[in-house]
């Protein structure tokens, strides 16, 4: 035990892990190490930590313990600090147990201390949202003892556990006291109010109902047995499949927005190709110990995972962006606007007019107003936020700006390429010329300019100052410069950011597109649109396809519908369906009209008449209604739905356009709001197996035509019965030989270093 510990502390050591290190407390458990626990085979007794060792051996001591809390006290961290018979804390500090994000309860005794120390209608808010509260409000609920400046928080912790030991203070077990526990039967209404929101808010997940009854039955049947409880749910949970869907991302969204070495993403669940690499076989000598394979396992893959090619791996440092222009004043453009603007941005705003420039300068106070109304800023701020926005109706404030983002017409090719003729001709040789475009491969936007290497896609999904994505486009002449320049603006103005290479729909819309073409082409042969449509959502997207058709608008689905058509004609559906609705005046929820019929409040009801355009769709299209397809299972709708969402990622891998799975993922949840605990399309996909998902597409493209059939990469996969995930562009696949493994890992000094450092380590442990 005390090697592995030993090992362990090596490890965190390493990786900079801030645990009571450079006036940090704990940011809780290594989440990396989860996938350990999940595939030992030798596991601990439950209970372990959370009775015998935090309860038993720290909390019982015969000396007194005080937690002495600076930055981070999160999970894990909180839970031992919870166990100390005092909490000091700097007023800025974080205290949470945000453990319900991953798919988990707390596990080291947080769901039976915490509602002991601030209360049960506290304690629920603060574990089933994940949500943190600062030092000062931490003192206000009791959850710490004293607030304290950082220079002076050791010193006034230690001189607390003397006093403590000379009875100056009081001894406090934190788990037996009551005095914060409401009455039983209280307790419970509170429990089961909880219970209905949880269920409303969350209907397809289960922990956060399983978090309710273990603090119940601390509540009812008293703490300890409370603990045990909690001990065997946790086991239960990290096995589950939400689990290990929310870990992995977790890690994917970390290998977005860490680029550089040993910046990627740990994968902590699920199939590795790196798993299959004889890493033993090469290395016996100083692979010996099992924490030193997953270390060089781990490490190897942050290093491949992390990399974005050609861009990431050139030590390219970011330029400073201090001004930017937005061609645009729409709902679009107001959006990315205020995003910026709330980064402290200076923006210049350019319309054609007067009237939409006024109405663009409107629609981002109306966005700041919004966010004063919530409390998340004050008057002052949006004064301050509003003030760095400035109008123009030319070209000529543009000579000193260090970036521009064109969202000034809808998917015309001609016109946007002659607004970056125009943006070449007045911006500065530095200045980044970017554009929002959805659909539209940017190689044609930019085919009549001379800086090529200047444009790049950032591709931001409405409302753009709330959606967290961001996808950053580059095409094969894009400076690697401008994607680490952008990366750096993502990451300042809070957005997560996935770089993807140059085609039609990019990522997100493209592996999406057929979401909406199928449902059209089940719907022609029978299946019902509202039927679909609550499917999809039980499912966990936030609307069904045509409830987002409605939302999007007519316009915009056929002027992205065309470009999908003109590209992938082979793979595409092509319904009358939506140009017939759009004649009679029907654009979707703008015109109260479209797949469904919306009130004043814009509440959607479904459209008796649909069934005749329908109909007439039918006609068209030269297609008869299919029994079966009439009479579809939930099952089988989510599968003939997503199924082939999931071959056309494939072929975004295969073509390269995504560096790697997990950034498919993390493109499929913030992009278009696939459930994030489904751990994404890739994910989700692999659940069922690339042999199963193959079949069912090969039947379908036998029966309903070539939309369904099965691309090559998946073909390939299914063949051999392998995952969808994989590395792009370096793929441990086709390694040759385990030195070509080794020339990756001997590239990068640090991870060398580290490395031997350990090996010396265990030399020492070993003697």
């Amino acid at each position: 035990m005390s090697r592995q510990l030993s090992l362990q502390n090596s490890f965190q050591a390493w990786r900079g892990e801030e645990t009571t290190l450079k006036g940090k407390f704990s940011g809780g458990f290594d989440i990396s190490a989860f996938g350990g626990i999940q595939e030992a085979k030798e596991r601990p007794k439950p209970g372990l930590i959370s009775v015998e060792i935090i309860t038993d051996t720290i909390e019982a001591a015969r000396k007194p313990s005080v937690a002495a809390i600076d930055g981070l006290a999160l999970g894990g961290g909180l839970e031992v600090a919870m166990a100390c018979n005092a909490r000091l804390s700097t007023p800025t500090s974080q205290l949470g147990l945000p453990e319900l994000q991953l798919g988990i309860i707390p596990g080291f005794g947080g769901t039976q201390r915490l509602p002991r120390l601030v209360g049960l209608p506290k304690a629920l808010e603060m574990i089933l949202a994940s949500k943190p509260v600062k030092g000062k409000e931490a003192f206000s609920l009791g959850l710490v003892d004293g607030l304290v400046q950082p220079n002076d928080l050791v010193n006034t912790a230690r001189q607390w556990a003397l006093d403590i030991l000379g009875r100056r203070r009081p001894w406090v077990a934190s788990l037996y006291k009551t005095d914060k526990l409401e009455p039983l039967g209280e307790a419970r209404e509170i429990l089961k109010f909880a219970r209905a929101q949880a269920r409303q808010r969350a209907p397809n997940l289960y922990h956060p109902l399983v978090c309710i009854d273990v603090i119940e039955a601390g509540i009812v049947a008293g703490p300890r047995a409370g603990l045990w409880k909690e001990a065997e749910a946790f086991e239960k949970l990290v096995q589950s499949d939400t689990c290990k869907s929310l870990v992995h991302l977790f890690f994917a969204q970390r290998g977005t927005t860490k680029y550089g070495m040993f910046c990627g993403v740990h994968k902590g669940f699920g199939s590795s190709p790196l798993e299959k690499v004889p890493f033993k076989e090469w290395f016996p000598e100083c692979l010996s110990g099992y924490w030193y394979w997953i270390l060089f396992i781990g490490v190897l893959e942050r290093i491949i995972y992390g990399v974005v090619p050609g861009v990431t791996d050139r030590g390219l440092v970011p330029r400073q962006i201090k001004k930017v222009a937005i061609l645009g004043g729409g709902l679009m453009g107001s959006g990315i606007a205020t995003a910026l603007i709330l980064s402290n941005y200076p923006i210049i705003l350019k319309e054609i007019n007067g009237k939409f420039l006024d109405a663009g300068i409107n629609r981002i106070k109306a966005n700041l107003k919004s966010r004063v109304k919530k409390g998340k800023m004050t008057k002052e701020n949006f004064e301050k936020a509003i003030s760095l926005v400035t109008g123009s109706l030319n070209y000529e404030s543009f000579r000193d700006v260090d970036m521009v983002i064109e969202v000034a017409v809808i998917e015309n090719v001609s016109l946007k390429q002659q607004i970056f003729v125009d943006l070449e001709k007045y911006c500065p040789p530095h200045c980044i010329l970017a554009s929002n475009t959805s659909t539209i491969d940017l190689n044609l936007i930019g085919e009549k300019i001379k800086s090529k290497d200047r444009i790049v896609g950032a591709h931001f999904f409405s409302p753009a100052h709330i959606m967290p994505l961001l996808e950053i486009v580059r095409t094969k002449q894009t400076s690697p410069q401008v994607i680490v320049d952008v990366l750096d603006i993502s990451k300042k103005i809070k957005k997560t950011p996935v770089v993807v290479g140059n085609c039609t729909g990019f990522a997100v819309n493209r592996m999406f597109f057929p979401y909406t073409q199928v449902a059209l082409l089940l719907v022609e042969r029978g299946a019902d649109v509202y039927q679909i449509d609550r499917v999809i959502t039980k499912f966990g997207m936030p609307m069904g396809p045509f409830r987002l058709v409605d939302l999007v608008g007519f316009g915009v689905a056929i002027a992205t519908g065309s470009q999908f058509i003109q590209n992938f004609p082979e793979r595409t559906y092509k319904s009358m369906l939506i140009p017939l609705l759009q004649e009679d005046k029907r654009a979707g929820e703008t015109t109260r009209k479209g797949f469904y019929l919306y009130d004043d409040k814009r509440r959607a009801s479904p459209d008796p008449e649909l069934k005749n355009y329908i109909e007439k769709a039918r006609g068209i299209s030269g297609v008869s209604v299919d029994p079966k397809l009439a009479k579809l299972q939930e099952k089988d709708i989510i599968e003939m739905i997503f199924f082939p969402v999931v071959n056309e990622a494939c072929r975004v891998l295969d073509e390269g356009i995504a560096v790697k799975a997990a950034d498919l993922d993390i493109s499929a949840i913030m992009g278009m709001g696939f459930p994030p605990y489904r751990g994404g399309i890739i994910f989700w996909a692999d659940s069922f197996g690339s042999k199963y998902i193959y079949s069912r597409l090969q039947k379908w493209s036998e029966l309903y035509g070539e939309f369904f059939k099965p691309c090559a990469y998946l073909a390939a996969r299914a063949a051999k019965g392998i995952p969808l995930e994989r590395l792009a562009n370096v793929s441990l696949w086709s390694l040759a030989s385990g030195w070509d493994c080794v020339q990756i890992v001997l590239s990068h000094d640090s991870f060398f270093a580290a490395l031997l450092d350990l090996f010396l380590t265990q030399e020492k442990i070993e003697t």
